[in-house]
């Protein structure tokens, strides 16, 4: 099969939220004691699950959780509360958590994905990438001159749509001028981005590991598919 254009996902794909020991080392709980690693670990699990909800929440906060990734109003507002919710009582440490997790320069991309990107975009094949997402993840690629290989960036934020609806596929092919037929989605989660095989690309898995224990399964998927 000769691919016309690869959709990537963001988190847990091409770049990664690394948990920052100084993010979270003035983070205090209900008693004014400091989070334990273990608390910190698992916060930061909470904060990046691609599915699947975290904590239990009220009707109010479950609406918020369900669309959190088409406004970025309810993004921060049921993501306040997973905070509140997982050790981090006090509101200003709280937002000022949130504000560096949506800041895309924090964010660490894996060790291939800038040989992955220009390779891809230097075979002639069409590059997009696909998330469910509530910021604008652009300048994580713009800082480091990547968003020249990247034709376009659906998100579903701004596209209305979240995976795995078929709906936010369909846009991606549509932008890219491709059929499904010769799309590669490569994602992390089998449940949001293996749903692209329901409008017919092809799909890959990659696991979402830390950065320095994943150096090359973005090159790997890329030749087993004969991509590059």
């Amino acid at each position: 099969m000769t691919f016309r254009a690869v959709l990537f996902d963001f988190s847990g794909t091409v770049f990664r939220l690394e948990q920052d020991e100084t993010w979270l080392a003035d983070l205090t709980d209900h008693e004014g004691e400091r989070l334990d690693i273990e608390a910190q670990t698992e916060l930061m699990r909470r904060m990046t699950a691609p599915v699947g909800q975290v904590v239990d929440l009220d009707e109010e906060h479950l609406h918020a959780w369900n669309h959190r990734d088409r406004d970025p109003v309810l993004h921060r507002k049921v993501y306040l509360e997973v905070l509140k919710q997982s050790g981090v009582p006090h509101a200003d440490q709280a937002v000022a958590l949130y504000t560096r997790l949506i800041d895309p320069t924090q964010w660490t991309p894996y060790p291939d994905t800038e040989a992955v990107l220009k390779g891809v975009s230097g075979k002639g094949v069409k590059l997009g990438v696909l998330s469910n997402i509530a910021f604008d993840i652009r300048p994580a690629f713009g800082r480091r001159g990547w968003d020249a290989y990247v034709d376009e960036f659906v998100l579903s934020f701004e596209v209305g749509a979240v995976k795995p609806e078929p709906e936010i596929f369909r846009a991606a092919v549509e932008r890219l001028g491709v059929e499904p037929a010769e799309t590669l989605m490569v994602g992390d989660s089998e449940e949001a981005d293996g749903a692209a095989r329901e409008i017919g690309c092809a799909f890959a898995l990659v696991e979402p590991l830390p950065t320095t224990e994943r150096p090359d399964a973005l090159l790997t998927v890329m030749r087993t598919h004969n991509v590059l």
